[in-house]
């Protein structure tokens, strides 16, 4: 036994909408057409579905049965069609993309095998400099830049990332040792581990909105976010890092928060890409994906 499943495809739509004239304006095809299908349908099967005249239209008991598996097995067609269609417009190719050190360690270096799981036909390219990167001239579809005040006016499309605060940590060792500071103005008997010779005092801000400088003892100095963490693990003193830097150390015990109602600020880590590039659809599920996890 044979049928064409356009023909089952026309039967359900003639039950659904109660007859041949109003599936003939939903299918955009004669009523004549319709009719037509569905006696083919009647033949191949071998059966009559269908109790029509002039003025009615009454499934058989044998055509309700049949409406039921066939308007199942359509359903089912339209759902494997539906696969078919989301994987040929699944996005797919090249996306280069630049971040800085920290970016990449504390914000992508978790998020990209899930983009890569998500979206496996593209080709994840990630260059990792602390340099400025010109996106235009050096061929790339995304930068991510950390910035504690907004960006300048550009032709670059932006799409913030992440917002996070500038967090006070110290070893439990060190803290035992010198002590837990319980005001902001402690902090000056405490080493701080700085990020320039230049940058010795700290802005804090209570989450009330007031704010006080402090400047701690120089204790270390270093450019770079991980040596800051690990000397603070270390316990050599009190440290400021965005707060996901040391949230795996802070989970293990290795570190705690100083002043926890307090911070130093907040940094903020943006996507920008070039106009023409964010249009991709490649490029637009990869900025999509990374702004939303």
């Amino acid at each position: 036994m044979r049928f064409s499943f356009n023909d089952l495809h026309v039967f359900v739509q003639a039950v659904e909408h109660g007859g041949f004239a109003a599936a003939a304006r939903q299918l955009n095809m004669p009523k004549s057409t319709i009719s037509k299908r569905v006696a083919e349908l009647e033949a191949d099967l071998g059966i009559r579905l269908i109790h029509r005249t002039s003025r009615s239209f009454v499934l058989t008991d044998v055509g309700r049965d049949f409406y039921d598996h066939a308007r199942a097995a359509v359903i089912e067609a339209e759902a494997a069609e539906s696969v078919v269609q989301r994987r040929r417009e699944e996005p797919q190719g090249l996306v280069r993309i630049t971040a800085s050190v920290p970016v990449a360690q504390y914000h992508l270096a978790h998020r990209l095998p899930a983009l890569a799981r998500a979206y496996p036909r593209l080709d994840l390219q990630l260059h990792i400099t602390d340099r400025f990167v010109d996106l235009v001239r050096e061929g790339f579809d995304i930068a991510i830049r950390s910035h504690f005040s907004p960006l300048p006016d550009s032709d670059l499309v932006q799409r913030r990332m992440a917002v996070e605060r500038i967090i006070l940590v110290a070893a439990p060792d060190y803290l035992a040792l010198q002590g837990v500071p319980k005001h902001p103005e402690d902090i000056v008997r405490h080493d701080g581990l700085l990020t320039g010779p230049t940058t010795r005092t700290w802005r804090l801000t209570h989450k009330d909105g007031r704010d006080v400088q402090v400047t701690p003892a120089p204790r270390l100095v270093a450019d770079e976010s991980l040596v800051l963490l690990r000397a603070a693990a270390a316990g050599l003193g009190i440290a400021c890092l965005p707060e996901s830097i040391p949230a795996a150390a802070m989970e293990a015990g290795e570190l705690t928060g100083v002043l926890p109602d307090w911070s130093a600020g907040s940094v903020t880590s943006t996507i920008l890409t070039p106009h023409r590039r964010s249009e991709l659809s490649s490029v637009r599920a990869v900025i999509d994906f990374l702004a939303g996890t």
